[in-house]
């Protein structure tokens, strides 16, 4: 939710329902990553949380060869029985910027966090709720056995910009 029945497109990067899949947007929060003047390390397990600052705003520009993390404006709950695959919009491709390529398991629900990299060597502006990003949409013929949510996935029901999180 919010679910759009058909693409939108009026003087905006397309969202909505497509042919096989869906279109998502990108909201109005940003977690936008910095050069540190202490040659900081970007760990998976420990993220230094002064390597980035907060952003919200209709327009997010990322800095040249750097990343930001965002999230879909979309709440996605995901059948038993289907995977989603989240992959970048080529109007963004081909400014240099790239979405990672995201797994939405079976079972799984929340808002996606978003990963969008800048590869040029110049500033690159992103658009909040205007399409990011397409979740392609695979069936299984049965219910999985396991589910994200039967397995208490960590990252099950996430709202907001989510960092990376480690299991004690």
């Amino acid at each position: 939710m919010p679910f759009e029945e058909s693409l939108k497109r009026e003087g905006v990067i397309s969202y909505g329902l497509s042919s096989y899949g869906y279109d998502i947007r990108i909201a109005r929060e940003f977690k936008v990553f910095v050069p540190t003047p202490y040659n900081a390390v970007v760990d998976p397990k420990a993220i230094d949380k002064g390597s980035m600052y907060d952003y919200q705003g209709d327009r997010c520009v990322i800095p040249p060869n750097s990343f930001v993390l965002g999230r879909s404006v979309e709440r996605i709950r995901m059948p038993e029985n289907v995977l989603g695959i989240v992959v970048g919009k080529s109007t963004y491709a081909r400014c240099g910027l790239v979405l990672n390529t995201t797994p939405l398991e079976p079972g799984w629900c929340g808002h996606i966090t978003l990963e969008i990299s800048n590869t040029t060597p110049l500033p690159a502006v992103v658009y909040a709720n205007e399409g990011i990003g397409q979740i392609l949409f695979f069936e299984g013929d049965e219910r999985c056995e396991v589910t994200y949510a039967s397995r208490n996935g960590k990252y099950q029901n996430q709202t907001g910009v989510t960092l990376p999180r480690i299991e004690t």
